[in-house]
């Protein structure tokens, strides 16, 4: 296998080689996703009586996951259309973010999804802005 391959258009390569590419980025960015924010099945309050519950998510984690994603929206818009790279780089982690706010228990969970909306809104406003950036760094030749 050519390194070289690892850069060319996806549009203009071969099915299978398109669809496994793509299917690889959308599993990199859940996989991502599960790694730098794991869930905690077990939400408990601090102290009795506090409305503020215990979370895995620390800041090292969204960092992690914002760089992963990041990485992965230059990879795919460079070789990729930009639409493609929104599906494949924020659409996994605002899928998994929307069940893992589904799985709160109602009292708690009042304005999740406000916050889901805002926070998959930021991510696929970030995706979107590299992989744009990216795509100025394609060949005009190559151009789909």
């Amino acid at each position: 296998m050519n390194p070289r391959n690892l850069l060319w258009s996806l549009p203009d390569s071969p099915p299978l080689g398109r669809w496994v590419t793509r299917a690889l980025g959308a599993g990199l960015a859940a996989a991502a996703y599960l790694l730098c924010l794991p869930w905690d099945l077990r939400n408990r309050a601090e102290t009795p009586g506090a409305i503020d519950e215990t979370s895995p998510v620390t800041a090292l984690g969204i960092t992690a996951l914002a760089v992963t994603m990041l990485a992965l929206a230059a990879y795919i818009g460079f070789r990729d259309r930009l639409g493609w790279a929104l599906l494949l780089v924020a659409g996994p982690p605002a899928t998994l973010m929307y069940v893992s706010f589904d799985s709160h228990p109602e009292p708690d969970a009042a304005v999740w999804p406000l916050a889901w909306g805002a926070f998959a809104l930021v991510m696929g406003a970030g995706v979107l802005a590299v992989a744009g950036f990216a795509r100025l760094f394609r060949d005009s030749e190559s151009e789909a």
